[in-house]
């Protein structure tokens, strides 16, 4: 499969990286973000080291979901597209994830990283726009698409005559948000662009573009983990 996953996250050309700390580049990150794509972020959660273990800065020891999380309860009310806003919450969070909510400039369909690659290809080799992918450590992929689609991929999967099977494919639409590149997702690593939103993946696509060969792959997929033949 000629798909891999690029390393990092595209950086503005001078920018100022003024924190030691932030040796991940978040700020720069979430500044492209902000500036370049017009995306809104909010302030997640980082990853604490002690004593050899890992700990979220949420404070809860027994957190799942370590460095991946809004910082704040109430994020939903705090995202900004403002750059100022990033500036304040990096300089005083500079290990802090990258939380972009969903439904608002963009919906996400996630599903796992085998299938996503395999959707991935195919797009690719048909010449179509799949839209800018991420990857997470935990073996997750993002597919960015047009905001306030979850109705219609509930309804093109229907149409496609995947409406009652269950697939490990999920539209996270208003309300929702995912962790983006580079953040750090717990002790198993960055999250990463495996097609970034450059200009080639600038324009988002329309759920329908991406859905049959996603939902092929994510059939696949789950029957292979179930040991039915193909």
């Amino acid at each position: 499969m000629e798909t891999t996953i690029a390393t990092g996250t595209p950086r503005k050309a001078g920018a100022d990286r003024t924190n030691p700390e932030d040796r991940l580049g978040l700020l720069d990150a979430a500044l492209e973000y902000i500036e370049d794509r017009h995306w809104d972020v909010v302030l997640g959660t980082s990853v604490i080291r002690e004593d050899g273990f890992c700990f979220c800065s949420c404070g809860d020891r027994g957190c799942a979901m370590i460095g991946s999380h809004p910082a704040m309860r109430d994020w939903q009310k705090r995202i900004s597209g403002q750059p100022s806003k990033a500036h304040e919450w990096w300089a005083a969070n500079p290990q802090g994830s990258i939380i972009l909510p969903t439904g608002r400039a963009f919906d996400v369909l996630e599903c796992s990283e085998e299938a996503g690659l395999l959707a991935l290809a195919r797009l690719e080799r048909s010449g179509a726009n799949p839209g800018p992918v991420a990857a997470t450590p935990t073996r997750r992929l993002y597919f960015f698409i047009l905001p306030n689609s979850r109705t219609k991929v509930a309804k093109a999967l229907a149409e496609l005559g995947w409406g009652r099977t269950a697939l490990d494919l999920n539209c996270r639409s208003a309300g929702d948000y995912i962790v983006a590149p580079p953040s750090r997702m717990g002790t198993r690593g960055q999250v990463q662009w495996v097609r970034g939103p450059a200009d080639s993946a600038r324009w988002l696509p329309d759920p329908e573009e991406v859905l049959a060969p996603l939902a092929y792959a994510c059939g696949l997929h789950r029957d292979r983990v179930a040991g039915f033949p193909r």
